[in-house]
């Protein structure tokens, strides 16, 4: 947990319009931006919450050594070892940080294009409290990995990254940057290459087939990686018979309750969530494939934002 990360939203904003002019040709300066770091940091008198549920803790001390929590108790009772630099945070409050498990370094910007941010979006994402992130999805794969070592030589500031690969999509046009997949051979190859770039999951996505799934599941835990996927081709169901890991925004692409639904094929417009409005809340039919998910062990990230 980087505990020491401290943002200061207005020199981020200053450094955003500079950035937004085009003045900036490198990262900037981390200096700017951390508020407090070194190899050992005691912050004390802080409230602490501790991510259990439990009540917070008042007046706690808390000592960092090396990026690692190396002390916490009650002020006055942890031992401040000499050359320690002391923060003093009264009326303030420490947590954990957030491990984010669906996030991007892209936002669309026009004509169905994705543009890349990342200079902002890292320094964001902290200041909102993520310290770890897996980024579900990926418009600029070199950026977001040259960005995850960048942030672990210390040379850019974000959370951790766990980098997923370019989108995983099938044949029919998504959006130009997203390689259009036409066989499990060519799933296969994109698996293996960027497990060799340096991505750690792989994102399946609405028209990617049965077949390029399982392509994509056999070559990625040959790897020791994970496969999570945004669906509609392919129901819930069948992703988990496949061996899928982990399926994103709940049950909202879950296109296994549309009758008739051709295999391979996704449903147009908003059929998907009809099909699912029209359950009832103690649905059979839902709790028999919630159960399939829970024996096949398949988790499900709920993006509810």
């Amino acid at each position: 947990m980087k505990w020491e990360f401290v943002i200061d939203m207005q020199t981020w904003m200053r450094n955003l319009s500079l950035l937004a002019a085009g003045l900036f040709a490198q990262a900037a300066d981390t200096d700017e931006f951390v508020a407090l770091r070194g190899p050992l940091l005691a912050l004390t008198h802080a409230e602490l919450f501790d991510g259990t549920g439990a009540a917070p803790q008042r007046d706690m001390t808390l000592l960092i050594k090396d990026g690692r929590i190396a002390a916490l108790g009650k002020t006055g009772t942890v031992s401040l070892p000499k050359g320690a630099v002391v923060r003093d945070l009264s009326g303030q409050s420490l947590a954990p940080g957030f491990v984010m498990l669906h996030e991007h370094t892209f936002y669309p910007v026009a004509n169905g294009a994705y543009g890349a941010m990342f200079e902002s979006f890292p320094r964001l994402y902290l200041a909102g409290g993520a310290t770890t992130i897996r980024t579900a999805g990926s418009m600029s794969p070199y950026a977001d990995l040259n960005l995850k070592r960048d942030i672990e030589s210390g040379a850019n500031i974000g959370p951790d990254m766990d980098v997923t690969a370019p989108f995983l999509n099938g044949a029919t046009p998504f959006v130009m940057q997203v390689q259009r997949i036409a066989s499990p051979a060519q799933a296969k190859t994109m698996v293996s290459y960027w497990a060799g770039e340096g991505a750690t999951s792989y994102k399946a996505y609405m028209h990617l087939t049965r077949a390029e799934l399982g392509a994509v599941v056999e070559e990625a835990h040959a790897h020791q990686q994970k496969v999570t996927g945004h669906l509609c081709a392919i129901t819930y169901r069948e992703a988990a018979d496949i061996g899928i890991d982990n399926l994103e925004h709940g049950f909202l692409a879950a296109s296994d309750f549309v009758a008739g639904k051709p295999a391979d094929t996704c449903p147009n417009g908003d059929t998907v969530p009809k099909s699912l409005n029209a359950l009832t809340v103690d649905s059979p039919e839902m709790q028999a494939l919630q159960q399939h998910l829970l024996e096949r062990k398949v988790a499900l990230t709920s993006t509810l934002t």
